[in-house]
């Protein structure tokens, strides 16, 4: 049986969607933009306050899954400008430290919000 995890820092007001579902054993957190929970508007400035909010938000996620980024086995990141793939991999390794999660990083033509940035991740119990 899938639980679904409603909690956690955002949820889309209306959104049709679970922030993340547990499936024998696996979490599956859907994608988290950078968006400030407390105002629920984009954090101002750009790629670096986004990756960092972006990730806040996942970790958020995780914990009301009673998880942690050591948990994380898969990421996906899609960014809107692929030159900022290096701030972002700095911002990442903040998270995630010197054994990350396997991941895959795509440049998307747009993102919900107008974002910059939007990750995914799978972790594991």
């Amino acid at each position: 049986m899938n639980k679904r995890i409603f909690e956690g820092p955002i949820k889309a007001a209306g959104a049709p969607y679970s922030p993340a579902v547990e499936a024998n054993g696996f979490v599956f957190i859907s994608g988290q933009v950078p968006l400030d929970p407390a105002t629920k508007q984009i954090v101002p400035g750009g790629i670096e306050e986004q990756a960092r909010q972006a990730l806040s938000n996942l970790c958020g996620v995780l914990a009301a899954a009673g998880l942690s980024p050591v948990n994380v086995v898969k990421t996906t990141v899609y960014v809107t400008d692929i030159s900022t793939y290096g701030t972002v991999n700095g911002i990442y390794a903040e998270t995630f430290g010197t054994e990350p999660p396997a991941r895959t990083a795509v440049a998307v033509a747009a993102l919900p919000f107008g974002c910059q940035i939007e990750i995914e991740a799978i972790a594991v119990r």
